[in-house]
């Protein structure tokens, strides 16, 4: 059954990620304590890719959780992750992984480097798990794409991480900030904000994605219950998004991301050099920007 507003929404969203059947693709986050339970119903009911969520990816669980899929549901597209070094790409890709996520602790809402002591700053981690993408590439003919997950602020951010190397990012506090996150809508003081919690976060009580067997005096939180500036509507603030991130790729005389990903130049910068590229020693006019 086809609607006039299905056709309409079609030829206003021309890069909508659809299947055959002209329905939007959906995606389901499991963990590795229930997945042979949670898979066979999740793919029944429609589900078009698995993301195995944890903040460590890099163990014997996913390996485990990865191989039986694999070999149970060989047309599954399966994610895993996370992992900030070449060691624990390639560990995930001989696994059978279709995509990886890179990042441990960079989330705008998570603590675990605060809590647990682990994890890497983004841009080193991207910057050497896609060389050993592009290795294992060479290695196998087969591409594993990954996703940058973590550290987002600003536009530019994602730009500089697609310029480093990654295929896609997460992006959490993006979206959190808009209408149509899941998020309450408050207004603290003169300003809006949207509310923005992480999964590992007493609020979440997701506690069986890190342990089903600790008792409750021992859980502790890796991540935080937080505000995110409202927004506005998505639609409105994703094209500007999109057309900062052409922009840059066009200043690099790049046409396409894999385009980009050579001709991009990445260079360390000084403190003094982040303050300069901003509005400096002058005295601003009231205006928002």
């Amino acid at each position: 059954m086809v609607f006039r507003k299905d056709y309409e929404a079609h030829k206003e969203n021309p890069f909508e990620l659809l299947d055959e059947k002209k329905s939007l693709l959906v995606g389901a986050g499991i963990n590795t304590y229930d997945y042979q339970e949670r898979v066979p119903v999740l793919l029944e009911a429609g589900a078009d890719i698995l993301c195995l969520d944890s903040s460590d990816g890099y163990s014997t669980w996913q390996y485990d959780a990865i191989t039986y899929i694999k070999s149970n549901f060989p047309k599954a597209y399966i994610g895993a992750g996370n992992v900030v070094d070449a060691e624990g790409f390639r560990y995930l890709a001989d696994a059978g992984a279709d995509f990886v996520k890179v990042g441990i602790g960079g989330g705008s809402i998570c603590i675990t480097r605060e809590q647990k002591g682990i994890g890497r700053g983004q841009a080193t981690a991207i910057l050497e798990v896609a060389s050993a993408r592009d290795k294992y590439m060479e290695e196998t003919g087969i591409y594993i794409p990954i996703c940058s997950d973590g550290g987002i602020v600003y536009d530019n951010h994602i730009a500089i991480a697609l310029a480093m190397g990654a295929d896609f990012v997460m992006m959490g506090r993006y979206f959190a900030r808009f209408d149509e996150s899941p998020g309450k809508k408050l207004k603290r003081g003169n300003e809006y904000v949207k509310e923005y919690w992480g999964e590992g976060s007493d609020r979440a009580k997701n506690w069986q994605r890190y342990s089903m067997s600790a008792s409750k005096d021992t859980h502790f939180e890796e991540g935080v219950d937080s505000y995110v500036p409202y927004a506005g509507a998505l639609k409105d603030n994703l094209s500007v998004t999109i057309s900062k991130i052409k922009s840059t790729m066009s200043s690099c005389g790049a046409a396409s991301i894999e385009e980009f990903q050579k001709k991009a130049r990445i260079t360390l910068v000084s403190p003094m050099s982040i303050r300069e590229g901003g509005a400096h020693d002058i005295i601003l006019k009231n205006k928002d920007y």
